[in-house]
């Protein structure tokens, strides 16, 4: 389901909380310190498809998680179809950008996750 605000991740959460999710997820890694991330955090929900959930991962929060996803840059982008990893999104967070870049990655085979 679309979010207006997006659902908060930490380590004993993350895993148990996609997996129960359907349809499409996007998982943005982002820091309250980051400006881009706060602008990206405040885009997502009118820029993301509809039905598709969102969530964040606060690195300063999680630290362990960012590690584990090899997260080097913020924000990151991770796309999950019916609750599993499939790809890392690099686009801008516009509902055209975005689209496009999800459809692009649903063309291809999930990725391995890291």
């Amino acid at each position: 389901m679309k979010q207006d605000a997006l659902y908060p991740l930490v380590e004993s959460t993350y895993h148990p909380s996609l997996a129960q999710t359907s349809g499409l997820a996007l998982v943005v890694f982002s820091s309250r310190s980051c400006g881009t991330c706060r602008v990206v955090e405040e885009q997502l929900p009118i820029s993301a498809p509809a039905g598709t959930s969102l969530f964040k991962v606060d690195v300063q929060v999680a630290s362990a998680l960012a590690s584990a996803y090899e997260v080097f840059h913020l924000p990151t982008l991770l796309l999950y179809v019916e609750g599993r990893y499939h790809a890392r999104l690099v686009c801008a967070v516009t509902p055209a950008a975005l689209r496009s870049a999800i459809d692009q990655a649903l063309l291809k085979s999930a990725e391995e996750e890291p």
